[in-house]
C-alpha cells in the first residue's frame, strides 16, 4: 500500500485530476494541487492542500460543497449507513428504531432549513459520528451568522478532504 503522497505522484495528470476531484470538489483547489506536484510526502500534501483551501474563495467553498450529496436526501441511504449505529444510542429504549427514523427525518428537514437560510448544503464531517450527533450539530449550526457558518463548514470541508487524501494511499477509492 502506497503512502497517500506516493499515489497520487505516479498517476498521470488526467488521473491525478479525478483522484483530487473526489477529495474536493472545487476545481481550482485541483489545478492547485496538480501544480504543485510532485509532493515530497504526505505532510506536504496536507500542508498544500490546507494552504490551498485556506486562499480560496467563496465560490470555491460552495463549488466543493455542491459536490457532496444532500444529507437525508435519499432516506434509504442513510438507514444503511446509521443501521449499525442505532444500537450504540446512549439511551436504548424500545423504540429506538422509531427514533432513529425520526432523527433521519429530522436530519432531511433539518438541511432543508439550512440550505434554505444558508444558501449550501449542510457540510459535516460526518467519520464517527451517530445520526443524533450530525442531527445535533445541525441545528447548533442553524443559529449561526452567515459569514460564520461558511467558515465553519469550510472547516469541515477540510477535514473532509484530508480524509479523502489519506485515502488516496488505500487500494480502493477515497475515503468518504
Amino acid at each position: 500500500m502506497a503512502e497517500p503522497h506516493e499515489a497520487l505522484n505516479a498517476l498521470e495528470p488526467a488521473a491525478a485530476a479525478a483522484a483530487l476531484r473526489r477529495c474536493c470538489g472545487s476545481e481550482r483547489w485541483v489545478k492547485a494541487l496538480l501544480a504543485a506536484r510532485p509532493f515530497a510526502s504526505t505532510a506536504a500534501l496536507h500542508e498544500q492542500a490546507l494552504r490551498v483551501w485556506s486562499g480560496l474563495d467563496v465560490s470555491d467553498y460552495l463549488q466543493a460543497f455542491s459536490h457532496h450529496p444532500q444529507i437525508g436526501e435519499n432516506l434509504e441511504e442513510l438507514r444503511k449507513r446509521f443501521a449499525a449505529t442505532h444500537t450504540l444510542s446512549e439511551r436504548e429504549q424500545a423504540g429506538v428504531n422509531n427514533a432513529e427514523e425520526s432523527t433521519l427525518l429530522a436530519l432531511r428537514e433539518g438541511n432543508r432549513a439550512y440550505r434554505e437560510r444558508f444558501g449550501h448544503i449542510f457540510i459535516v464531517c460526518a467519520t464517527g459520528k451517530s445520526a443524533s450527533e450530525m442531527l445535533a450539530l445541525l441545528r447548533e449550526r442553524l443559529d449561526n451568522e452567515p459569514a460564520a457558518e461558511l467558515a465553519i463548514a469550510a472547516a469541515e470541508q477540510a477535514k473532509i478532504t484530508r480524509l479523502r487524501l489519506d485515502g488516496l494511499g488505500t487500494s480502493g477509492p477515497a475515503a468518504r
